[in-house]
């Protein structure tokens, strides 16, 4: 078989061979149902089983991290002396202990120690660990350590690193079509401007942990709340001095992630293995909030310098832009995630002539990382900027500006279709889309209601804004872009399922569960989900970019059709029948005239030694791309969505709330709806909260200052959309040959949020009639929405 082209079963339920025209009882819990989340239940009750939920052997130790107090300095002593002999404690572990490597770097460029060595890079970097016998114990010696720094100057920001000079973390992207700035200079209209646009933590509920246990031979087995056990699993063993195949990883679920599990795990199962070998047992190690925050890293910082050139109808001539990211103390994932912010800094838009740059800055402060979008929420949040300036410079309608400059639409692809990385946009619903919550929303009657309104408001001004969304879908590191899935059929006909994606309470394994029992047509309470691991499924990527349901939902499709076929040749040698007579209907299989339960299929298989297990493998297909040159095709296919908000500030205090949201969103043909729609209403207001009121601040000191939900805003139930209405694109299927013609949710709804920025900046614009636009900084806290308000009454 061509191993590029999907095998015949990967298609859609219509195309499944021996199915017939009759449309037989459908199964319970099979792909295209509201199916409920496998550990619903279990999470509202109490009883669904985290890390830390985990029995743990007797004479089990836990750890804890001693942290630096000097934001870049030479550690010039570290006394551990009252640490060592604190109560409980039973040794102390740093750099010095690690067997064979003290780096954790996920891009191998060896800059992110386990513990810090001879030098301190941020406020609150890992020294050293306590190993003691009780948490409780551990922190409390954590804190007697005696430390002194020569301190050097440091850096918190993208500007003070530019003040201070400061280096490339990584190798910077440029991203170019056409000639930037010929065009500019010859643009019929010209604006530039500067874009502050803030971080965010990941404020998991739960928070990070490890709990590792040595077994002989040098084995370690790692239970560990993250996102790409096969990551963990190879820093473990790279830490130690040992081969990968002597490391298990296992992660039943997380209570959380958003990207921030994704490499930031490693550095606590590194501690807990490297002290689970020294001292011969099992070792947990668990940091409070305020340390999780201090010491893992955020969604990162941008500053956008832009450029851009317009025609008099607000199309777009020509954009020169130059991303700057605040990316901490080492490169983490910093590449790719400003390549991603590159990637997505045309939103929904063509650019004739573009040049875009990214700059990923080393700061003095915690290593950014992977967060939900992976940057592209900043490279969107940026397109929308550019849309807002002109529309304001035109006193036109935002709405307007953004219709004028949307990529073709699909069937009608030209010239303006292809994107600043050189992707041809074949599959562009938008039009549709906007068009379709324009009238649902009743956009522009309320969008009048809200003019005339703010005219005879004096204190209470309103604002409204419609704002779309195209996501790239797929690793842009391409050989992440494949699964493993593991499936056997018992006896019994009851179904194990493993595959290699992480279950952080986004649905992934109820979905991929749904794939099985649609392959089988068994009701899905036949399918039996188990713990991700690393000695079922090797070699998997991290759950990430969306692709979970995508990767893990083929692999687990192809697995469980091996299966099914093998029993399909059963049944024709078996019966004496055709291949077109051997159909799978709910919870039976129809050999010509007879109807079968399935577990009596299975057993007579197994009983002339039919193999009933199967290891699936998928790869995404047709994907390529070529960073050096910036050309290539890094997405499979692009998901779509669009929202419609509604605010209203008080503009003696800044003060704001979020009136109304509509949303539209485009998931393919959904797998799941319920669990879709959950996703989309979460992001959105996960990314709402990004832009509104979740502000990270450091000290003068370089000490992270918001690490507690004391200090740290997410938004609260109460800060919902007062009216909330959501729902996904009926109509919708995915071009591509994605699982089942459906297409990823986790990240693309985030940047539904901009719609509430939009609707605030047309809020203030409003007390200088429109003419002026207020170049709102994220997070849009109410500080900064009086200050904002001020600017305007000042005509600033």
């Amino acid at each position: 078989m061509n191993e590029h082209a999907p095998p015949p079963h990967m298609t859609d339920r219509q195309d499944h061979p021996g199915e017939t025209d009759a449309m037989p009882e459908p199964i319970k819990g099979g792909v295209h149902q509201s199916t409920q989340h496998d550990s619903g239940q279990k999470h509202v009750t109490g009883l669904a089983i985290y890390t830390d939920d985990i029995a743990v052997p007797a004479n089990t130790l836990h750890a804890y991290l001693g942290l630096s107090t000097c934001a870049n300095g030479i550690i010039e002593a570290m006394d551990l002396t009252a640490v060592r002999s604190s109560p409980g404690v039973v040794g102390v572990l740093t750099a010095r202990d690690m067997p064979a490597s003290n780096d954790i770097s996920p891009t191998h460029l060896n800059d992110e120690p386990v513990l810090a060595d001879g030098e301190v890079h941020f406020y609150g970097q890992a020294m050293f660990a306590v190993v003691a016998t009780s948490r409780e114990l551990a922190k409390l010696a954590a804190q007697k350590a005696k430390m002194t720094f020569s301190e050097r100057p440091f850096a918190r920001t993208v500007d003070e690193a530019r003040a201070e000079d400061y280096p490339l973390v990584t190798k910077p992207l440029a991203l170019k079509r056409g000639d930037a700035e010929s065009a500019l200079e010859s643009a019929t209209n010209r604006l530039q401007g500067r874009y502050e646009i803030g971080g965010q933590d990941h404020m998991y509920l739960e928070g990070h942990i490890a709990l590792a246990i040595p077994g002989e031979d040098n084995d370690m087995t790692v239970f560990s709340s993250t996102q790409h056990p096969s990551e963990v699993q190879h820093m473990v063993g790279h830490v130690l001095g040992v081969p990968s195949a002597a490391i298990t990883v296992n992660v039943r679920r997380m209570g959380g992630g958003f990207g921030g599990k994704e490499t930031q795990s490693n550095q606590f199962a590194a501690v807990a293995a490297v002290a689970a070998r020294k001292f011969g047992c099992a070792v947990k190690i668990r940091p409070d909030r305020d340390d999780d925050m201090i010491t893992t890293g955020k969604r990162h910082d941008f500053v956008v310098d832009y450029d851009v050139g317009y025609d008099d109808t607000g199309r777009i001539e020509a954009v020169n832009a130059t991303f700057a990211a605040r990316c901490g103390f080492s490169a983490d994932l910093s590449g790719p995630v400003t390549d991603r912010a590159l990637f997505h800094a045309d939103n929904c838009y063509y650019y004739p002539h573009v040049l875009l740059q990214s700059q990923p800055l080393k700061t003095n402060t915690v290593s950014n990382t992977a967060f939900r979008g992976f940057g592209g929420p900043q490279g969107l949040i940026a397109a929308e900027r550019f849309i807002e300036e002109i529309a304001y410079r035109l006193g036109k309608d935002p709405l307007e500006i953004r219709r004028a400059n949307f990529y073709d639409r699909e069937g009608e692809e030209g010239a303006r279709a292809v994107t600043p990385y050189h992707q041809t946009v074949t599959d562009n619903i938008i039009h549709r889309m906007v068009d379709e919550l324009e009238e649902a929303a009743d956009y522009q009657a309320r969008r009048q209601a809200i003019i005339d309104f703010n005219r005879a408001s004096p204190i209470i001004r309103k604002g409204i804004a419609l704002t779309p969304v195209k996501f790239g879908i797929s690793f842009t590191a391409t050989w992440y872009n494949q699964a493993g899935a593991l499936v056997h059929v018992y006896r019994d006909g009851s179904i194990h399922l493993n595959h290699g994606g992480t279950e952080m309470g986004q649905g992934l394994n109820t979905k991929v569960a749904q794939v099985v029992a649609d392959v089988f047509q068994v009701d899905i309470d036949k399918v039996k989900i188990t713990a991700t691991t690393t000695d079922k499924v090797p070699n998997t990527s991290a759950t990430a970019a969306s692709s979970g349901s995508d990767l893990n939902g083929m692999a687990a499709d192809n697995a469980a059709n091996q299966i099914k076929d093998r029993l399909i040749d059963f049944a024709m040698e078996e019966y004496q029948v055709g291949r077109e007579q051997v159909v799978f209907e709910a919870n039976i299989v129809r050999i010509g005239n007879q109807r079968i339960p399935f577990p009596d299929l299975v057993d007579q298989a197994y009983m002339k030694r039919i193999h009933l297990s199967a290891a699936g493998f998928y790869k995404t297909p047709e994907i390529h791309w070529d960073r050096e040159n910036g050309t290539g095709r890094p997405f499979y296919y692009f998901a779509y969505g669009a929202a419609v908000s509604e605010v209203s500030i008080d503009t003696l205090t800044g003060e704001y709330h979020v009136d109304r949201t509509d949303i539209l969103h485009d998931v393919g043909k959904s797998l799941n709806p319920a669990i879709d729609i959950g996703q989309v209403e979460g992001a959105f207001i996960q990314g709402m909260g990004w832009l509104t009121t979740e502000e990270l601040w450091w000290d003068d000191k370089g000490q992270l200052r918001t690490h507690a939900p004391s200090t740290y805003k997410i938004p609260l139930a109460s800060d919902r959309p007062a009216i909330f209405n959501t729902r996904l694109v009926g109509w919708s299927v995915n071009k591509e040959r994605t699982i089942r013609r459906s297409k990823a949710v986790g990240e693309p709804p985030f940047m539904l949020a901009a719609s509430v920025v939009e609707a605030l900046s047309m809020a203030v614009a409003s007390v200088a009639d429109y003419e002026t636009c207020p170049r709102l900084d994220t997070p849009c806290t109410p500080e900064r929405i009086l200050m904002a308000v001020e600017r305007m009454k000042a005509g600033a």
